[in-house]
């Protein structure tokens, strides 16, 4: 009988050490940056009740949430007239109650609503956990990967998009990654909706947008006429996705076309505001004013953003925006927030790419000793004992075999550092010290050890 060869599930990988190594020091960068703009770490769990999930993403993003089946006898209490119905989505609601979290946004807010009491606001978190989305793997997008999101719910500022922005900019600039950091408004888009006549499309319209990037202009058009929008509307639409000029020149323009439309104008006005203060801060990426981004999650109401890498090719590696209400859902309304979400798969590949992770993190064992037999043990493992005391990261071989093998294994797992104790060694109290790259020798006392490769 043929055993079948282990896999994994479509869309998910395994991590090797040298990977993990790498997506740390993205995580640890990430993590660094968010805390020195005062956020706060928490984890929610990798499952929620559908009551929470559904409704929140848009019809698409419903359709891409894991549902999990019910505990033990899962088919109880569905008729055979239901199975035979063959009606999807009434048995996923009574098969499942619970689904994997799609985002890290969502989790958060109902964070807030159940711990409300012990929150002081404005409450700043960080999160960086896995999410899964039921979606058809392909490069960059996977069905199970790592967001890292920062959000402060509790205030209306425009700071805090400032503030966002210049995460953004800082954790990029710390990585080599040069970025091109996207901005618009919600309010906007909507103004668009009304000054098109298409008040009630909004959701469609900017579901469509935000799939420009992937499907060009001729297919939103056809999503659009599809969705019911008038041809009347899309040839007024086709200008203004067309629209050219810098961030204060396109403002200009569609403070003209939008001036009939309060919210329209509310929208411009707030992304000025947000322009003018990144302005002063002297970001090293450019941030531009796109019309075209609209961020197809149904949660936003204000500024948006997505960040593109300039240099590989990726869809957007990290993005965000304003939603006003989207804890009023769990019975806390009028409850502001802001947030961005840092894609760190996307982040990798990217970086991978480019070769931009350091050397270091590649190393993790900085010193390994050779094993020659016990007599050598006694003496190396208090010594060791020590270095690891002080931060430096120690292996000893642990078996005593010949030295080319203990030699060749040093080398294939990058340890810059071999020391070697002898007969010789343990005699004078000092140790050999090899480094691997130039094939140098040390003998040197314990301290002169610690002080040469710290």
């Amino acid at each position: 009988m043929a055993i079948d060869k282990p896999t994994t599930p479509k869309g998910t990988r395994d991590f090797s050490p040298l990977e993990m190594s790498k997506r740390n020091y993205i995580f640890q960068t990430i993590r660094s940056v968010f805390e020195v703009y005062g956020f706060r770490q928490i984890e929610t769990p990798a499952m929620e009740t559908l009551k929470t999930l559904l409704g929140k993403y848009g019809e698409e993003g419903d359709k891409l949430l894991f549902k999990v089946l019910n505990s033990g006898d899962f088919l109880r209490g569905i008729t055979d007239e239901e199975l035979l119905s063959h009606e999807t989505l009434h048995l996923a609601s009574k098969l499942s109650e619970k689904g994997l979290r799609y985002d890290l946004t969502v989790p958060f807010a109902r964070y807030v609503v159940m711990h409300r009491d012990e929150l002081q606001l404005p409450f700043r978190r960080y999160q960086i956990q896995p999410v899964w989305r039921a979606d058809r793997p392909q490069k960059g997008r996977y069905r199970e990967f790592y967001q890292c999101d920062a959000d402060v719910v509790g205030s209306d500022s425009l700071l805090l998009e400032v503030e966002l922005m210049q995460i953004i900019d800082t954790v990029f600039k710390r990585l080599g990654i040069n970025v091109l950091i996207k901005i618009n408004n919600r309010k906007i888009l909507s103004g668009i909706a009304e000054y098109l006549g298409e008040k009630e499309k909004i959701v469609d319209i900017t579901v469509a947008l935000d799939k420009l990037d992937k499907i060009g202009e001729k297919g939103v058009i056809e999503e659009l006429l599809k969705k019911g929008v008038s041809q009347k509307a899309i040839d007024s639409l086709s200008p203004l996705i067309a629209l050219s000029g810098d961030n204060k020149e396109k403002l200009e323009s569609l403070s003209q076309i939008l001036k009939s439309s309060n919210v329209g104008c509310e929208g411009l006005k707030e992304l000025e505001n947000i322009l003018l203060r990144i302005n002063s801060c002297s970001l090293k990426n450019q941030v531009l004013f796109d019309l075209t981004l609209a961020r197809g999650l149904n949660y936003y109401t204000g500024a948006i953003f997505e960040v593109k890498a300039l240099d590989a090719e990726m869809g957007s590696i990290s993005g965000g925006g304003r939603y006003d209400n989207l804890t009023g859902i769990f019975g806390m309304p009028g409850l502001s927030g802001v947030g961005i979400s840092f894609g760190a798969d996307r982040i990798y590949d990217v970086m991978e790419t480019l070769k931009l992770f350091p050397e270091s993190t590649t190393i993790s064992t900085k010193l390994m000793f050779v094993n020659f037999g016990e007599e050598e043990l006694s003496f190396i493992l208090p010594i060791a004992s020590s270095l690891r005391s002080k931060g430096i990261a120690v292996e000893i071989y642990p078996d005593s075999v010949k030295i080319k093998k203990q030699m060749s294994y040093a080398n294939a797992m990058g340890i810059p550092y071999v020391a070697i104790v002898g007969e010789n060694e343990i005699k004078e109290e000092k140790i050999t010290l090899k480094c691997m790259t130039s094939s140098e020798q040390f003998l040197l006392t314990i301290e002169e050890l610690y002080e040469k490769i710290k």
